[in-house]
C-alpha cells in the first residue's frame, strides 16, 4: 500500500482506510469504501466536513451504552446512514482503561491489554456485534465506518476479521493491526484517555504504560487468535458457528470489497 491510508484529524484518534491491502489470490481489497476510528465525540468542525467528503453510509459503533453516553459522538450534519450499536454493555470499560493498581508499569499494562484479548473472543456481546458488523457491510452499499473509544481493540479484530473473510494473509492482518501504531494522532487518544486512568489508579502512569495501553503488540492479535482456535479450531469456524456469518454473507463481502 503505497498511499497514506491516514486522514488528517483535530479530534479523531486513528482515522484512516483499511482497504488497499492484496490477498493471497492477488485480488485487492478496495479502498475508499472501509473506515475505522476512534470516537468522534471531540471532532472539530473541519473533522467533520472531511468526513463528510468521505460519503459514509453506515457507522458501526463498537462501544457500549455508558460509553455512548459519556461520550456521544458527534456525527456530520444531516447524516441520514445507519448508526448500528448495541443496547447494552459492549466491556466493564474501553478495553486499553481495563486497569488496575498494577497498570502503571508496562509489563502490567501490557498483561492486562492481553487479558482483554483472551476474553474478547467469548464476550456475548462483542459476539452479537462483530456478527452485525459483517452482515451490515454485506447487505449495504457505499462507504462505512466502524470505530470504538480508541479503534485500535475492538476495532482492530472487526477489521482483522474482514480481511480475513476478504482472502488477506495474517501477515497483512497483523501489518494493518500495527498500523495504529502509526497513527499521527495518538496525542488525541492521551487526552482522552490518561487522565481517567490515572484518575481510577490514583497515580500517575509511567511512559512505557501509556505506550502499552494506547498502542498494540503482536501479541495481542495473536492471543485473539490462541483463544478463537482453542475454543473452535479455527478463525473459519468461529466467524461461520459463533458469529453466523455463512458462506453467502462472505461471497457478499467479497464481491463487494474486492477488486
Amino acid at each position: 500500500m503505497i498511499r497514506d491510508p491516514f486522514i488528517s484529524t483535530d479530534g479523531i484518534h486513528n482515522f484512516r482506510d483499511y482497504g488497499g491491502w492484496v490477498t493471497g489470490e492477488g485480488a485487492r481489497v478496495k479502498t475508499g469504501l472501509l473506515w475505522r476510528s476512534g470516537q468522534h465525540v471531540d471532532a472539530s468542525d473541519g473533522d467533520l466536513r472531511a468526513i463528510a467528503e468521505l460519503h459514509i453510509r453506515t457507522v458501526i459503533d463498537l462501544r457500549g451504552e455508558s460509553e455512548r453516553d459519556r461520550h456521544p459522538c458527534r456525527r456530520v450534519e444531516g447524516f441520514d446512514g445507519e448508526v448500528v450499536f448495541y443496547e447494552g454493555e459492549t466491556s466493564s470499560s474501553p478495553p486499553h482503561m481495563d486497569v488496575d493498581e498494577h497498570t502503571t508499569t508496562a509489563e502490567f499494562a501490557r498483561q492486562r491489554m492481553m487479558a482483554v484479548y483472551t476474553r474478547m473472543p467469548r464476550n456475548p456481546a462483542m459476539i452479537d456485534m462483530f456478527g452485525r458488523y459483517l452482515r451490515v457491510l454485506a447487505e449495504r452499499e457505499g462507504a462505512s465506518l466502524v470505530h470504538c473509544f480508541a479503534g485500535k481493540d475492538r476495532t482492530g479484530v472487526a477489521a482483522m476479521l474482514l480481511l480475513h473473510i476478504l482472502g488477506v494473509d495474517r501477515d497483512r492482518q497483523m501489518a494493518e493491526f500495527l498500523r495504529t501504531n502509526e497513527a499521527p494522532s495518538m496525542e488525541v487518544l492521551a487526552a482522552q484517555s490518561v487522565p481517567g486512568i490515572e484518575e481510577r489508579l490514583g497515580r500517575k502512569l509511567d511512559d512505557a504504560a501509556v505506550r502499552a495501553l494506547l498502542g498494540v503488540h503482536e501479541d495481542y492479535l495473536h492471543t485473539f487468535w490462541r483463544e478463537v482456535e482453542a475454543d473452535h479450531g479455527s478463525l473459519d469456524a468461529f466467524i461461520t458457528g459463533v458469529l453466523g456469518v455463512d458462506e453467502p454473507v462472505r461471497e457478499r463481502l467479497r464481491i463487494a470489497y474486492l477488486a
